[in-house]
């Protein structure tokens, strides 16, 4: 069975919140952050760098939280995927982490980055659902959950972007998601 490592208040969520949605049988392990478990040789022969999320599937190790959800949505999604439309799946994830996640969580270049990253968001999703389309996708997973962060973590006044805040609203009532990020993990 796949095996999830994560902590308290940590990226694990996002694939939890991905694994859920997914429906695939996992084991949560659960690191005590605080006391340094994350730092123990067991764990970091997983993952060398000691940071969570990490996964194990099979005898296969994965670290990053957007590359295991990468490999979660190439091994269990639910269509194959051609090059593009992994391409674009690689791109909004790698998007997520690197632009958005820094854009508004490092406060220095909050102010300029913010409405420049958040408002074609939210042209997006005042023409579509997700950010793909009609369908949920793993992007939304990466996305979304930077998103959903923002009044968990933040308090800024999110009141110019509402098809963004409706499209958060949307993705923070999925059962799968109330199972991992909405229920505090």
């Amino acid at each position: 069975m796949l095996k999830l490592y994560g902590g308290a208040r940590s990226r694990a969520s996002i694939v939890h919140w991905y694994l859920e949605e997914l429906e695939v049988p996992y084991e949560f392990v659960k690191l005590d952050m605080q006391a340094g478990e994350h730092l123990k040789p067991e764990y970091l022969a997983i993952n060398p760098v000691g940071k969570v999320p990490a996964i194990v599937d099979g005898d296969f190790k994965l670290w990053e939280s957007g590359a295991i959800l990468l490999y979660l949505a190439d091994k269990y999604g639910k269509t194959a995927l051609s090059l593009q439309e992994r391409a674009v799946f690689s791109q909004w994830v790698l998007f997520a982490n690197a632009t958005l996640g820094p854009g508004i969580f490092v406060e220095a270049s909050r102010e300029r980055k913010m409405p420049r990253l958040l408002t074609p968001l939210n042209e997006i999703f005042s023409k579509q659902p997700f950010l793909l389309g009609n369908e949920f996708t793993v992007a939304d997973v990466a996305v979304g959950s930077i998103l959903n962060y923002i009044p968990i973590m933040l308090k800024l006044d999110l009141s110019s972007y509402p098809a963004m805040l409706n499209y958060m609203k949307q993705l923070s009532e999925r059962p799968a998601f109330q199972k991992s990020i909405g229920g505090g993990a």
